[in-house]
């Protein structure tokens, strides 16, 4: 077992670059970086307003009266709700910038808000009351994985909805190329944490959350990492105790654990697991899930120190990122997640789709959606000057819009490029560190 603190230097990121088509792009060290400094204060999910009953007019031929309409489902209550109420303040900014340019001769768009609960169920009545009810085209959504899935399969597929996912990471998503997403797929991010192990251990535990996400993350992780998985099971989402799981993990004598878990259920494991005094025995590891201002305020200091993971960030470097890093402090009053530029980008390419499209209807939609990602095009990073370039005569295949969370880039598969970002806990707060590229 290794307790030092010195996992994050620049022979372990260099190791680390040779995961399976994953590179660092060293940036020093950050205070707050991108992880979860908005926490769980955001939105009240009243949603942006609008009746839903208005499809609004003609895509980005439509006049200055028209009202654009789209649905978007996140996990305001619930397990999810530190990761899902964060998205609220990114889907209001974007809905500002869009609205001041206008759609069309200054048609404005509207977002229908609905809790899908973190749950599966409540996610696919959330959105089949989008698309039946309301009539929307287009729906964001949502935060985890397997509720997006959820929503695809039992909603979204064999019709012509347009359904875009602003946190879903799992590497299920892949093989539903119509399930778009602005989060990229944890393939990179399940590599980079068996690498990341696997530098100081030779023995691992690891307990998933028993759900898409959980399970996917769980096997790239297990066929990535080089030592002995000596511990490898699921565990159930909302429980009061994780007592059980915690002793067998500790009978393994695997000198790491491996948390791919949700908030609330995390919190739970540290609390118990400090109880026991397990973590003086092991080192934690886990991936975004495990941040949230929550765990830091329901945790005990010096619960997890030395715990150490691999989060999604956003390119800090880049201009359009940091106008929106800028835009949120004036206007929250503090650091936004890369959660919420995701969600950012999400609404931002429902408005690139509304504008480029010949009408609005999701068979237009989606037939544009993925062209204004694509790197044919020229780099346009705000809506504004993307409209621009459809105003002179340019095509959805013109525009090559560069989000807020990084360069966009929808594959065929639906999935977008990410950044990563490694993380510690440091005297009960997180610290962020090189960035990845995968």
């Amino acid at each position: 077992m290794s307790n030092d603190n010195n996992k994050l230097d620049r022979r372990t990121l260099l190791k680390l670059s040779g995961a399976g088509g994953i590179s660092f792009v060293v940036a020093g060290c950050l205070e707050g970086g991108s992880g979860d400094g908005e926490g769980t204060d955001g939105g009240n999910g009243s949603g942006g307003g609008g009746s839903g009953n208005d499809s609004g007019g003609s895509g980005g031929s439509g006049g200055g009266s028209d009202s654009y309409t789209i649905g978007m489902v996140d996990s305001l209550t619930g397990s999810l709700a530190p990761y899902g109420e964060r998205n609220e303040r990114g889907r209001e900014l974007a809905l500002s910038a869009i609205n001041e340019a206008g759609i069309g001769d200054g048609g404005q768009m509207e977002v229908i808000v609905e809790d899908d609960e973190s749950t599966n169920q409540a996610g696919v009545n959330a959105a089949r009351k989008l698309v039946n009810q309301d009539g929307v085209p287009l729906i964001v959504g949502t935060v985890g994985s397997g509720v997006s899935i959820a929503i695809h399969d039992s909603v979204v597929s064999g019709t012509d909805t347009v359904q875009i996912s602003q946190n879903s990471t799992s590497p299920a998503l892949t093989d539903k190329p119509d399930l778009l997403r602005t989060s990229p797929s944890g393939n990179a991010k399940g590599r980079a944490l068996a690498q990341l192990i696997g530098e100081d251990h030779d023995s691992v535990a690891v307990t998933w959350i028993n759900n898409d996400y959980g399970q996917g993350l769980s096997e790239v992780f297990a066929n990535s990492f080089e030592g002995n998985v000596a511990y490898n099971t699921p565990h159930d989402q909302g429980q009061s105790s994780y007592r059980g799981q915690l002793s067998e993990m500790a009978g393994t004598n695997a000198t790491a654990w491996l948390f791919i878990t949700y908030a609330d259920e995390y919190t739970v494991m540290v609390n118990e697991a400090y109880d026991q005094g397990f973590n003086e025995q092991v080192d934690y590891y886990g991936a975004e899930s495990t941040i949230a201002d929550a765990i830091l305020e329901n945790t005990e200091p010096g619960s997890q120190n030395g715990m150490t993971g691999v989060t999604e960030s956003a390119p800090t470097d880049q201009e359009s990122y940091q106008n929106f890093r800028d835009t949120f402090e004036e206007e929250f009053g503090q650091t936004p997640t890369v959660w919420a530029a995701y969600a950012y980008d999400a609404i931002t390419i429902a408005a690139l789709s509304v504008e480029a499209a010949d009408e609005f209807t999701g068979a237009a939609l989606s037939e544009v959606v993925r062209d204004v990602t694509r790197p044919d095009g020229q780099e346009v990073f705000s809506f504004e000057e993307a409209k621009g370039v459809l105003a002179d005569g340019g095509s959805a295949a013109d525009i090559n819009y560069q989000g807020v969370s990084g360069p966009i880039d929808l594959d065929d598969n639906g999935d977008p490029k990410g950044f990563y970002q490694v993380y510690s806990v440091e005297d009960h707060e997180y610290v962020f560190g090189d960035f990845i590229t995968g």
